[in-house]
């Protein structure tokens, strides 16, 4: 089972016709039905009585809606989730430091991170030896 023709089965689900969802997936209609079968023969069970004009769902189709619904969200969040990998969104960064000359660098270092990555707060502690 695919998540792609998973997509193409809640899309007729939604539209209750198959020509109506091939449009709206940018696929022909006689590859959208053929996909349709080879689901129903995949899973062993009818999926859709069909009519003239239109679709509806078996009681087996609504089962496979739900739960073809809870697999395209969690593969959806899966990817939102590896593309945020690489995003960094916002956070604090704690830095100790002495004061001294090279605190210059350091400030235009991170006005430079805040700029790019506006919700990322810097916290700077200085302090000598007797802190704790």
């Amino acid at each position: 089972m695919e998540i792609r023709v998973l997509r193409y089965f809640l899309e007729v689900a939604r539209t209750g016709n198959i020509t109506h969802a091939a449009e709206r997936l940018h696929i022909t209609q006689p590859t959208l039905s053929r996909q349709l079968k080879d689901l129903e023969t995949e899973l062993g069970k009818k999926l859709f009585v069909r009519s003239s004009f239109s679709v509806r769902l078996t009681d087996e189709g609504l089962l496979l809606r739900k739960r073809a619904e809870d697999i395209c969200e969690m593969v959806d969040k899966t990817a939102a989730e590896f593309k945020a990998l690489d995003e960094i969104t916002g956070g604090d960064i704690h830095i100790g430091c002495a004061e001294s000359d090279g605190i210059k660098h350091l400030a235009r270092q991170i006005k430079a991170l805040q700029a790019r990555h506006p919700g990322v707060r810097v916290h700077l502690y200085s302090g000598d030896t007797s802190d704790k």
